[in-house]
């Protein structure tokens, strides 16, 4: 069953990136190479190869390094972590502001809802064999960090933000700090709690 998952949700998640890829280079208001920065600056976009990386990966077994890691519980819970936040914040922050319609809009929800929680329910399957350490999970907290530090210093050059609760042109440093500062505790507070609940499942296995 875990294969099969793996293949289904290898093929829906890097379909439905392809398709936006390809509903944003012919919405595009910028040259190509410059919407092609901009599809990768969106955190959704980043978030969903890993769950699309991780499926791939897995199915084919692919345990060479540098893969080794993903094949480890703390991989998949941080990931489960990301895609949540992709998830949630589009849920209750860009929801009520954005209004896609036709295909757009049903790739929005691949890419916000049904991969979230797709990739949720398979981590609550895998997470069975192997608890994952807390420790190692926070390490993990290098990739939106990471992210957040690239979106501010690339968008104070070209002041392209790819979302407005990360513009400081338009809501200032202070309310932007605070934003990311949200996200970042929301994050680690799913940290402990999935790690708490994988080590639960794992005990009462």
């Amino acid at each position: 069953m875990k294969r099969k998952l793996e293949a289904f949700g290898s093929v829906i998640t890097w379909l439905t990136i392809v398709i936006q890829l390809v509903l944003m280079i012919q919405n595009r208001v910028a040259s190509v190479p410059e919407t092609l920065i901009r599809f990768f600056s969106f955190f959704t976009i980043l978030t969903n190869l890993l769950v699309a990386l991780y499926f791939t990966i897995r199915f084919f077994k692919w345990k060479k390094r540098p893969l080794q890691f993903f094949f480890k519980p703390e991989a998949i819970t941080a990931i489960t972590v990301f895609i949540l936040i992709v998830g949630l914040v589009y849920q209750f922050v860009l929801r009520p502001i954005w209004e896609p319609t036709g295909l757009q809009l049903v790739v929005d929800e691949f890419l916000h809802s049904v991969i979230p929680v797709y990739f949720l329910i398979y981590w609550l399957i895998t997470i069975r064999h192997t608890a994952p350490r807390m420790k190692l999970v926070f390490l993990w907290l290098a990739y939106p960090v990471l992210y957040i530090t690239f979106i501010l210093m690339r968008g104070s050059v070209s002041g392209y933000y790819p979302y407005p609760f990360l513009h400081i042109g338009e809501i200032g440093l202070s309310s932007t700090l605070w934003n990311m500062g949200a996200i970042l505790g929301v994050m680690i507070l799913l940290m402990i709690g999935l790690t708490l609940v994988g080590k639960w499942i794992q005990k009462d296995r």
